[in-house]
C-alpha cells in the first residue's frame, strides 16, 4: 500500500476544505493528534508502523469538511457523522480501506451498532471499532485535542470523565488504551500551540 506524504495530505486538506478558517482548525487538529501519536509511540515498547499512525492522524477528521454548509456554519448536530463522512471522502479519491478506517473507526472510544441504536445516531448501523493497534492509537491519540471553540488540549482524567458519559463501558476502553498505550506529555504541545489544558 502507498502510503500519502504530509504534503499530500495537507493538499487533500485543502482541496476540501470549504474556507481558511475551517482548514486551520482540522488541519492544526490533525497535526497536533499526530505529534500526540508521536510522543506516545516514542515512550512505548509496541512496534508500530510509523508511517501507518502519521497518515491516519492526519487524515481521521478530514469529513468534518463535509459538515459545513455555505454560510460556513458547522453542524452540530451531525457531527458524529464526519467519521463516516471522512470514509467515503476518502474512498471517492481512491484510497485503500485500510486508509479510510482511520476516518470511521476513531469516534469516542468505537461505536458499537448497539450504541447507534441505543442511542438513534444518525448513521448506518454497524460497529465502527478500532482494530489494529495503528487505528486504535489514532483513535486515543484524538482524545485528548478538542476543535471546540476555543481548541483545548485535555488530560486524561478529563477525557475519562467526559466519555464515562456514555456508560460505564467507554470509560474502561478507554482506560484499557491508556493501559496499552500510557499518558500523554502534553506539556510541551500546550506551550507550542497555545491552546489551553483542561
Amino acid at each position: 500500500m502507498s502510503i500519502p506524504s504530509v504534503d499530500e495530505i495537507r493538499e487533500l486538506h485543502a482541496k476540501h476544505a470549504p474556507s481558511q478558517e475551517a482548514f486551520a482548525l482540522v488541519w492544526t487538529h490533525c497535526e497536533i493528534v499526530w505529534r500526540i501519536a508521536e510522543g506516545l509511540m516514542d515512550s512505548s515498547p509496541m512496534s508500530l508502523d510509523r508511517d501507518l499512525v502519521r497518515a491516519g492522524c492526519l487524515l481521521h477528521d478530514i469529513g468534518v469538511y463535509r459538515l459545513y454548509d455555505a454560510s460556513g456554519r458547522l453542524d452540530q448536530a451531525n457531527y458524529v457523522r464526519h467519521g463516516v463522512l471522512g470514509h467515503g471522502l476518502l474512498a471517492e479519491e481512491g484510497f485503500p480501506e485500510e486508509l479510510c478506517r482511520f476516518c470511521s473507526c476513531h469516534t469516542g472510544v468505537g461505536l458499537t451498532k448497539h450504541d447507534i441504536e441505543h442511542q438513534q445516531l444518525p448513521l448506518p448501523p454497524a460497529d465502527y471499532l478500532a482494530e489494529s493497534a495503528e487505528e486504535q492509537l489514532v483513535m486515543f491519540a484524538d482524545k485528548f485535542h478538542s476543535k471546540s471553540t476555543p481548541p483545548t488540549f485535555l488530560t486524561p482524567d478529563s477525557y475519562a470523565a467526559y466519555v464515562g458519559r456514555f456508560g460505564p463501558g467507554k470509560t474502561h476502553a478507554f482506560h484499557q488504551l491508556r493501559t496499552v498505550f500510557g499518558d500523554p506529555a502534553l506539556e510541551g504541545l500546550v506551550a507550542a500551540y497555545g491552546h489551553a489544558l483542561h
